[in-house]
């Protein structure tokens, strides 16, 4: 009978442990912008400060960003500098992956990759004030466009590259 009951309840518990950290308390190694969505691209609609706890929801599967919960709402974060309580031990999040809930990317929460900044560059009178580029400097720049260059991660204070 021990045969079998300590294979079982090992068993369970590898199967529980991938459920153990949704909505499990988790910090912030540094000061943190919360995005409105999953990447770079979406606005900075808070802050998690050095410290401060927050609760998570999970992560998406073969990504480092993760959604959280806190007083001032819902939001994602780069789980490169968050922390959470695993077995006893502080460990980052992305260290653990297989620790963490998978959750779904969001389906359809705006295209801010345009909207948001084009909106800011578009109303902006000290841009109005200068004067156009000469015509062949626009001409180079239109004939040799680069594609545009995207990072990984969040910028959070004392990165360096």
């Amino acid at each position: 009978m021990k045969s079998l009951l300590f294979p079982a309840v090992a068993g369970m518990l590898t199967v529980m442990s991938g459920a153990a950290l949704a909505d499990t308390a988790v910090s912030a190694v540094t000061d943190l912008n919360v995005r409105a969505g999953p990447g770079p691209q979406y606005p900075v609609i808070g802050v998690l400060t050095a410290g401060q706890s927050a609760t998570l929801n999970g992560c998406i599967e073969n990504s480092k960003w993760c959604t959280i919960a806190e007083a001032g709402g819902q939001g994602w974060v780069y789980s490169d500098y968050v922390t959470a309580d695993i077995g006893g031990s502080r460990v980052v999040l992305t260290e653990r992956r297989s620790s963490v809930a998978v959750v779904s990317p969001p389906e359809d929460i705006g295209n801010y990759s345009t909207d948001y900044t084009g909106a800011i560059i578009a109303s902006d009178p000290v841009v109005d004030d200068f004067p156009p580029p000469p015509a062949e400097i626009r001409t180079y720049v239109d004939t040799h466009r680069l594609d545009p260059i995207y990072l990984e991660g969040e910028v959070v204070t004392g990165a360096t590259l």
